[in-house]
């Protein structure tokens, strides 16, 4: 028997070791759930506050308890470091690490890369590499294979390498870990194999596909389709602008045909690590092969202008009122990329507070699930929704949907409202006050 059919016996038998490399909203859920079903974990950050916070059995992400961190700890399946060291005792490493775009938005796979390095340089036999980050198809074979045979050992002989991509939606309590379903693709069949046979533990289906290029395409497929989508859905609501519609009421009543038409809505912009840069990816790919992505550049200019448009019609209320941009105090409620997280990755919000900031608006912010941020040299800390601050505003603007905010409240006591996300559509006293989007 070879070490990688030893692996699978250990996989199945839930004695393999498993690694996970990258302790944020996709990684810490995936070392929780292989804890419950009894593998020992070890995750690895870089990031001492992380590591710090978990070892003291604290969750820092919404969608993991304190309680299940402390649970997993003292049950002895899951430990939190920074030392990478113990890479060589894991069988199983997952590496689910941020994937950003360049200021020039070209694909940034460097944190992919250091982490591979990681790997390579503690690689043994009868290891299981999956990668989960979001990428370019082809990036697995044609990055990472060669790195990872340099040390000597070949892939799908002596250790198996698959890509098995992210579907986690933060703050979804709709869809659990578990219920999504899990797409595979490995460098060859036993590759395949080994890494659905990891995650059937801890998931209801797994989809396998025949290479991990299919893989990192699915994955791109999936959110450039809302990407996509979106655009439309804002495309529509700035013509319903110009014609004095109702969008909301528009895409509502679209929405009760029982076939051919899918609902999105519009909003401020795209934000979170996802919708906005996995379409860049695969423009930025398609480019290398002499291939225009035209519905991806589209959409992409469509939701990149939002953020304008949403600062554009600000002033334009301010205006109606006789108040200049410049000195008049606006009130973001929502900061985070989307409602019912804390995450503020590439957050349309941030944009148009940037935005307002240059127009010389005084800022102040509501997001129950951010305490701080800083933006053009300055911090911003959160402002608790008093009668106060609300009567004082010449201004509100709601950003993020968060559903723990009275926006009751905020319509009775704001002088004016300006709701991006449809926040106010059970609102029933003071909506002569609503602007929407």
């Amino acid at each position: 028997m070879n070490r990688l059919d030893e692996l699978k016996g250990r996989i199945e038998s839930r004695e393999a070791r498993i690694g996970v490399i990258g302790l944020g909203y996709v990684g810490l859920p995936l070392c929780i759930e292989f804890a419950k079903v009894g593998y020992e974990v070890v995750g690895f950050d870089v990031d001492e506050k992380k590591i710090d916070s978990l070892s003291s059995g604290t969750s820092y992400i919404e969608d993991i308890s304190s309680e299940a961190v402390a649970s997993a700890r003292s049950a002895g399946k899951f430990a939190a470091t920074s030392d990478f060291n113990d890479l060589s005792r894991c069988d199983v490493i997952n590496v689910s690490v941020p994937t950003p775009l360049t200021k020039t938005k070209d694909p940034d796979v460097s944190h992919m890369a250091q982490a591979l390095e990681e790997i390579r340089k503690r690689l043994r036999t009868g290891q299981l590499i999956i990668l989960g980050s979001t990428t370019y198809p082809g990036t697995t074979h044609e990055l990472f294979v060669p790195m990872l045979e340099g040390t000597g050992l070949g892939v799908g002989t002596d250790f198996a390498l698959a890509f098995a991509p992210e579907r986690i939606d933060p703050a979804n309590k709709q869809f659990s870990v578990r219920e999504v379903p899990k797409v595979v693709g490995g460098e060859s069949a036993l590759c395949t194999e080994l890494a659905a046979s990891v995650f059937e533990a801890i998931f209801d289906e797994v989809v396998k596909v025949s290479s991990t290029q299919c893989a990192e395409m699915v994955k791109l497929l999936e959110n450039t389709f809302r990407a996509i989508n979106i655009g439309l859905a804002n495309e529509i609501a700035l013509m319903c602008d110009r014609l004095n519609l109702d969008v909301w009421e528009v895409i509502d009543a679209a929405a009760t045909k029982p076939y051919g038409f899918m609902k999105f809505v519009p909003g401020p912009g795209l934000g979170g690590h996802c919708i906005p840069v996995d379409p860049s990816y695969l423009a930025w790919k398609m480019k290398s092969l002499n291939f225009p992505a035209r519905f991806i550049e589209l959409a992409t200019e469509i939701n990149g202008q939002m953020p304008e448009h949403v600062a554009g019609r600000i002033g334009d209320l301010l205006n109606e009122d006789r108040l200049a941009v410049n000195g008049s105090r606006v009130l973001v409620i929502g900061i985070a990329y989307k409602a019912g997280v804390g995450d503020m990755r590439e957050s349309p919000a941030l944009d148009i507070v940037r935005l307002m900031i240059g127009k010389g608006a005084e800022i102040s912010y509501h997001d129950p699930f951010v305490s701080e941020f800083s933006i053009e040299g300055k911090t911003y800390k959160n402002s608790d929704l008093t009668d106060d601050l609300l009567a004082n505003t010449d201004l509100a603007v709601i950003i993020t949907d968060h559903a723990n905010v009275d926006y009751d409240k905020i319509v009775a006591r704001a002088h004016r409202v300006f709701d991006t996300r449809n926040a106010t559509r059970d609102v029933k006293a003071g909506r002569e006050k609503i602007r929407k989007l």
